[in-house]
């Protein structure tokens, strides 16, 4: 991993994966604009220089705060197709078939500027918001290692992705370091969006070009399907931790997932426990497998099955999964595992308002269609959905699909103190597990904790055991106690890019002063002013 430090500021803060969308943001906060302001012109600069994992045909998913630590969410999921009837078997991950459920992140984003303008008095357009993320397009950057790193790792599937390996190769192979990336029809796009509003993506020119493009790519999208699409504004769910409260998003979103975790957590005295210990490791595996059990059981749109989220955070329901947890004993763990990439944008303005956002397209690439000559990447959300009758995540029209991404925020005597989130799919509440404790447990600063070795339960892209999967830079005396409880260990490489890219931003509830990170294993930056 490249050696980075935390970032310091009293003024204003950006985190993302990629540099120069941080520096989008960044150049918002200092000409005027707020956190919801810089994290709009954030994530659309990566859905520029990112597009392996975000784009305008992906969900999204925010926390939103004022300065008086009121927060609410913004649920930015597509609903699946009207016409679900020609599905049967399995549902298809790549190709067009894949683009089954609509894409939100645009409504989320559009929404977001309505709070910012009406209840935030923010003064910056929707024109102004996306004009970096034009400039990019157009006059191009240098290529992410990201990028590079996940199209030599879908190589070996060039012929079920051809849109991607057409675009995004250079002669046929993956392009050097230091490639310029230009991508002229998504700046047109963009351009389009830029003058005509957000609800254009769905209900006017841009939303006809992207449903004729959808059908003539073999997608069943409409474009009335394109038009129904809304994003959703919700109060957050809540869990106790440590004297303060973690907030996340409501279900289909794995949100209480990561809660349920926490809330299980809450239940030992990590503090008698040390940093990277043995102990420390098997608490927060444990903990996830009590809370993934209830996850696969559970969480789906409460549109169309009952989730118990009341009983799924409730004191006796986290005393009951505590218990569970057997101090010397592993559980032993095949169950099924969700893929999934995204990026974590976290914003604090000087104000005292924050925001904390996840994007994605699903699995790297998404569907791995481009729409028309958009220029638009469609996601593949719509995999997730099950053709199991009665199962929770079961295709229905109009359903939205259970969703991994949880970004969150911590907050405690009425302020948030933390906002943090990671790509990951599975990973992303077992990263938030690891890198939450080192923040609010063992006060580690954000650089620090999101740098320490990591785990990941179950399979891989890369691994298909449902092993648990350690940096091989855990300390070797943890991972032979671990191995001693039941564990089955596979190691990776230290800074493993596959152990997830989370990003912090931590606030001083007395000072406003704030101290960001992205984890080095990522390209990402935090930058203050």
């Amino acid at each position: 991993m490249t050696p980075k430090t935390s970032a310091h500021s009293t003024q204003g803060m950006v985190t993302s994966p990629h540099a120069l969308a941080t520096q989008c943001g960044l150049d918002v906060l200092a000409s005027g604009g707020n956190a919801i302001d810089a994290a709009i012109a954030t994530v659309a600069s990566l859905c520029v220089t990112y597009p392996h994992f975000c784009g305008l045909g992906g969900d999204a998913f925010l926390l939103v705060s004022d300065a008086t630590g009121a927060v609410q969410t913004i649920s930015g999921i597509g609903q699946a197709v009207a016409e679900v009837s020609g599905y049967t078997g399995s549902i298809p991950v790549r190709g067009p078939r894949a683009a089954l459920t609509t894409a939100a992140t645009v409504d989320a984003l559009g929404q977001a500027l309505s709070i910012s303008q009406n209840d935030w008095g923010g003064k910056k357009s929707w024109s102004d918001l996306l004009s970096p993320a034009i400039a990019l397009a157009h006059e191009g950057f240098a290529i992410s290692e990201s990028e590079r790193f996940w199209l030599d790792f879908r190589l070996k599937e060039a012929n079920s992705l051809p849109d991607i390996y057409d675009t995004y190769l250079h002669e046929g192979q993956v392009p050097p370091r230091g490639f310029l990336r230009q991508q002229s029809a998504l700046a047109r796009t963009l351009e389009t969006l830029a003058e005509r509003g957000p609800r254009d993506f769905y209900e006017g020119q841009l939303g006809r070009a992207i449903a004729d493009g959808l059908r003539t790519a073999g997608s069943p999208l409409t474009g009335k399907d394109l038009a129904q699409t809304r994003a959703r504004i919700e109060p957050p769910l809540s869990v106790a931790y440590r004297g303060g409260e973690l907030l996340a998003h409501q279900p289909p979103t794995q949100g209480i997932t990561t809660l349920q975790i926490m809330g299980i957590l809450e239940r030992f005295d990590l503090r008698n426990i040390a940093e990277g210990s043995a102990d420390h490791y098997h608490l927060l595996v444990e903990a996830v497998k009590q809370a993934f059990l209830d996850r696969n059981r559970w969480v789906a749109d409460p549109d169309f099955v009952n989730v118990p989220v009341e009983k799924m955070v409730s004191a006796p329901h986290l005393n009951a999964g505590a218990n569970a947890i057997r101090r010397d004993q592993a559980l032993r763990w095949p169950h099924p595992y969700q893929h999934g990439d995204t990026v974590y944008v976290g914003a604090a303005d000087a104000a005292g308002r924050s925001v904390s956002l996840l994007a994605t397209v699903y699995f790297d690439w998404g569907s791995g269609v481009l729409i028309g000559d958009t220029g638009i990447l469609w996601h593949n959300r719509g995999a997730s959905f099950s053709l199991e009758p009665g199962h929770p995540n079961v295709l229905v029209a109009g359903k939205r699909p259970f969703h991994t991404l949880n970004p969150g925020m911590y907050r405690k005597d009425g302020k948030v103190q933390l906002l943090y989130g990671t790509q990951g799919a599975d990973g992303q509440p077992q990263t938030l597990s690891a890198v939450l404790t080192r923040l609010i447990d063992y006060g580690m600063d954000p650089m620090a904790a999101l740098a320490a070795p990591r785990f990941l339960l179950g399979k891989t892209f890369s691994d298909a055991t449902d092993s648990l999967k350690l940096e091989a830079d855990v300390a070797p005396e943890a991972i032979a106690d671990l191995r001693q409880r039941g564990h089955a260990i596979s190691l990776l490489a230290a800074g493993n890019p596959l152990m997830g890219h989370p990003g912090v931003i931590a606030i001083d509830s007395v000072s406003g002063s704030m101290t960001g990170a992205h984890d080095p294993r990522s390209d990402g930056l935090a930058r203050g002013i």
